[in-house]
């Protein structure tokens, strides 16, 4: 019984963590928010779908989104989100960016 109580507390702090993190990102002008890199595109295996590569060029994270060609939306609000229908997105799978080198350590001077 505690486990699932705690794993119902869990849920429920994802839950409000996300609407928290939802109401900030709505905060911000869409336009000015920074953009993944397209790298390639490619035929979705339905007709009229298309898969996508985008790179993070902060981070080097690289995803995959799959999306239907056209997907029907409600107009822009003033800060310029628009509002999508369910089941029209898609999906997305992301993996982080090669590893940054280590720095070479400085010489240490010899006594």
């Amino acid at each position: 019984m505690v486990a699932k109580l705690s794993h119902t507390i869990a849920a429920g702090a994802l839950l409000a963590a996300c609407a928290v993190l939802s109401a900030q990102a709505q905060n911000i002008e869409w336009a000015k928010m920074p953009r993944m890199q397209l790298e390639r595109q490619f035929a979705g295996p339905l007709q009229d779908t298309i898969i996508q590569r985008w790179r993070d060029a902060e981070d080097g994270t690289v995803c995959h989104i799959y999306l239907p060609i056209t997907a029907p939306h409600s107009p822009p609000t003033p800060s310029g989100y628009v509002q999508y229908g369910s089941n029209t997105i898609g999906t997305m799978s992301c993996q982080p960016g090669p590893a940054k080198p280590a720095r070479p350590e400085a010489p240490k001077p010899r006594p």
